[in-house]
């Protein structure tokens, strides 16, 4: 019954986030047009569902620069101060309501990481993708991007295996007061959060 009610309401809240927030999608669309240019979208294959792959869509908040080897730069050389206030708004997941309205994500659930990271998780890290993704999570409202992986990831578990309407609705909450004290933005000694190389505890 749980599965069915929330996608109901991840449907019914995405579609009425996506009419009262036009307007504001719109402003957003065009600022990162003047700020970083086309395209203003930055779209990524990362891990649904059981791992399968869907296409995510974020607001850019990162200029494209590469270096000599024709690599991106480092993230602090390609963020911009605007891309760091969509960042701290969290303003640049706002296309994801498409995904949601897609059934590719919920409102709630672990974050869609990199589909490179799929083959690095332990056992237990791996269930985070019994559930859909989300839009905002459990971790989110817990350190965000001020913790260390193994953190993040037994924050992600323990929503999966407490997960009910009522902890979504109270991470739905959390998650506005989260964004509006801009905590746990970024990483230390980092703009992002650093790449995932494995777990200290191995693969059981």
């Amino acid at each position: 019954m749980y599965p069915v009610v929330k996608r109901v309401l991840d449907f019914a809240l995405a579609a009425i986030s996506v009419v009262a927030l036009a307007p504001l999608i719109a402003i957003i669309a065009i600022l990162v047009y003047l700020n970083l240019g086309s395209p203003v979208t930055y779209k990524q294959q990362r891990p649904g569902l059981h791992g399968r792959p869907f296409e995510l869509v974020k607001f850019r908040s990162m200029r494209e620069a590469f270096g000599e080897d024709g690599q991106p730069l480092p993230n602090d050389q390609r963020m911009t101060r605007f891309g760091q206030q969509l960042r701290a708004l969290s303003l640049d997941e706002l296309p994801e309501l498409w995904n949601i309205l897609r059934g590719d994500m919920s409102i709630v659930g672990p974050r869609p990481l990199l589909m490179d990271y799929l083959p690095l998780y332990s056992e237990r890290q791996a269930r985070r993708h019994d559930v859909k993704p989300g839009l905002t999570g459990w971790c989110q409202v817990n350190g965000r991007n001020s913790l260390s992986w193994e953190e993040k990831f037994d924050l992600d578990i323990w929503y999966v295996e407490n997960a009910s309407i009522s902890l979504d609705i109270k991470i739905i909450f959390k998650t506005f007061l989260t964004v509006l004290r801009r905590e746990g933005i970024s990483h230390e000694g980092d703009v992002a959060m650093p790449r995932f190389r494995g777990s200290r505890d191995g693969h059981s």
